[in-house]
């Protein structure tokens, strides 16, 4: 039977009924290691008990009531993300585009707010990806997404990843932010050098410019840090989070400080579904678990053994990767094979890993992802990496023993 869905995505020939922990299972009982966790969104895996009975609580109590009402679990929230980081306020939407359209309102506002309208202009970066709404395609700049849509909503000025002279030249009067992420996920795992992301710091502290993270990917436990600006030594002053905060249920939140926030006074943004009880329900147990002692020691541990295990791959399959990069349990193993047939071999070893820019292959696994388990998926890699080189064997070319 022809799908009613609407055909925007190529998707496998594969279904899953169910989760536990790391792993994916379909109706037939086949089990899948997930290094992809829904693209960074399963953050505690699948079925995880702390978070099941927290939404399962508060959906036999209340499920919406709309933001013209208090929300205490989101107070809550709220108060907790500000105590653990650099911001003082905080707003719920329900996907990491809204948080980063709310991030583009707030820079644009913020300037207008202090008397220069002018300065709507935002410095993004080549590689990006904010996501799939008209403004946040303009921010990301792919030609690919933004075809057919129409001009080009106007204000972003992109340049180089990394290329802190091209900011610099990039800066006008008309420049009122920069917004980046730390580490590009959709764009290939790149990482950005701390050299880089302190740079442009400096950069808006001297030419008074909001500087706006997009964390949606590279955030919430994901490097081993809270969030990955820690990693570099300077805060942002707007960040936009979503993926892995919600552990499954839709969930995004822009955090800022109050000086960024000033202009944003009532009636000028809003959602409906933003910040409802459900959500709150999700986002607090999602905290309980990452805040807890020792929790992102260890998944900095983890990310630690991933990268050594994947280096040691790499060493052992030059002819199919080609460099490992990234932080944490957020690693990309650029390869020298097509990164979707890779991806396909690595089904084949039931094992998931997503497709990204620049011939790159995520391993974002769950936080909650065991030693013994990224072990088993380098193993499967490995797996993955040989069925390319048995493809490339020359004829001929057998073993002694043949």
């Amino acid at each position: 039977m022809t799908s009613a869905i609407l055909p925007t995505y190529a998707r496998y020939q594969l279904a899953f009924d169910r989760g536990e922990g790391a792993w994916l299972i379909t109706a037939s009982g086949d089990k899948y290691l997930d290094f992809g966790g829904g693209i960074a969104v399963a953050s505690l895996g699948y079925n995880h008990p702390h978070l099941v009975d927290a939404l399962i609580q508060q959906a036999q109590k209340l499920w919406h009531t709309s933001n013209l009402f208090q929300i205490p679990l989101g107070e809550t929230f709220a108060r907790r993300l500000v105590d653990a980081t650099f911001a003082d306020n905080v707003f719920f939407t329900n996907s990491g585009a809204e948080a980063l359209e709310l991030t583009i309102k707030m820079a644009r506002k913020w300037n207008s707010a202090n008397g220069a309208p002018e300065r709507f202009h935002i410095i993004t970066f080549e590689g990006a990806f904010h996501g799939r709404t008209l403004a946040t395609i303009a921010a990301g700049g792919n030609a690919k997404y933004l075809d057919g849509f129409g001009p080009k909503m106007p204000g972003f000025d992109q340049v180089p990843f990394g290329d802190l002279e091209a900011v610099k030249a990039a800066i006008g009067p008309q420049t009122g932010a920069i917004l980046v992420e730390p580490i590009q996920g959709e764009g290939g795992i790149r990482v950005g050098a701390p050299e880089f992301i302190r740079g442009l710091r400096a950069l808006c502290d001297e030419h008074k410019l909001l500087l706006c993270f997009d964390e949606v990917q590279c955030g919430m436990g994901r490097t081993g840090k809270f969030f990955a600006y820690e990693r570099y030594g300077v805060a942002p002053d707007i960040l936009a989070s979503a993926k892995g905060i919600g552990g499954g249920f839709p969930l995004g939140a822009v955090l800022s400080t109050a000086e960024a926030g000033k202009g944003m006074g009532l009636g000028t943004h809003g959602t409906t579904y933003g910040g409802n009880p459900l959500a709150m329900a999700c986002g607090n147990a999602v905290l309980d678990i990452l805040l807890a002692p020792g929790f992102l020691d260890d998944v900095a541990r983890k990310g630690l053994l991933l990268r050594q295990s994947l280096a040691g791959l790499a060493a052992e399959h030059p002819d199919v990767i080609a460099e490992i990069r990234g932080e944490g349990l957020m690693q990309g193993i650029k390869l020298r094979v097509p990164n979707a047939d890779f991806a396909s071999a690595a089904r084949a070893e039931k094992l998931i890993v997503i497709p990204a820019a620049d011939n790159v292959v995520r391993i974002i696994p769950p936080l909650i992802v065991s030693e013994d388990e990224i072990r088993e998926g380098v193993r499967r890699l490995g797996a993955a990496c040989a069925h390319f080189e048995v493809a490339a064997t020359p004829k001929g070319k057998l073993g002694a023993d043949s």
